[in-house]
């Protein structure tokens, strides 16, 4: 393993509403220089959900992305809040968002976005044994709530309203964790839900 490199100097060069950028000049092992810049996350991170309705169904969410100037369909996800878990931020999203809560919900994995320039991450979560509960959100109009066969998982991530890295790289990860492929350490949480009524 290579050593990381001397942070010498840090400075913040942009900041805007939504995002804080640094210059970082480092020195690396073998006496190299380099300045470069990255865009800082703030606040407690964020999630993204896998919500299965069953074992073979996912729901999806399409919205406007300001990014690509369209709708897209993608995984519900959204920040974490001051004083949340990561797990209780993916169950409360899943109820904005969806219109489910989750007696079920597994972490898989955090990923990167782009390591090379942003420190933005984000936690993947994988919520089943759904039930009915919708809470509000803060988006600007309501979602549309798209199930999709888990069979099907190519053709899916090969449409063009299919585009968005993150939700892909989940929906392959939630495929292995349920064929049994993909070991985890940390354990399944059920959170406190309402009892079924028969």
């Amino acid at each position: 393993m290579p050593t990381k490199p001397t942070i010498f100097k840090r400075a913040t060069v942009a900041r805007s509403r939504l995002f804080r950028a640094d210059e970082i000049q480092l020195r690396f092992s073998n006496g190299e220089q380099r300045t470069y810049e990255k865009l800082c996350s703030g606040g407690p991170g964020a999630v993204l959900i896998v919500p299965l309705l069953d074992e073979n169904t996912v729901l999806l969410v399409r919205e406007y992305a300001v990014g690509i100037e369209d709708y897209h369909l993608a995984l519900p996800k959204g920040a974490i809040d001051a004083g949340e878990d990561l797990l209780q931020a993916a169950n409360r999203e899943l109820k904005e968002e969806v219109g489910y809560g989750a007696r079920k919900l597994q972490f898989l994995k955090k990923i990167n976005l782009s390591p090379a320039y942003m420190e933005h991450g984000i936690n993947i979560v994988l919520a089943w044994d759904l039930y009915a509960e919708r809470l509000e959100g803060d988006e600007p109009e309501p979602i549309e709530v798209v199930p999709f066969p888990l069979a099907d998982l190519l053709s899916l991530v090969m449409r063009p309203d299919v585009c968005e890295g993150r939700s892909i790289a989940a929906l392959f990860l939630a495929r292995e964790w349920l064929a049994g492929r993909l070991p985890l350490t940390s354990p399944v949480v059920t959170p406190e839900a309402p009892v079924d009524e028969q």
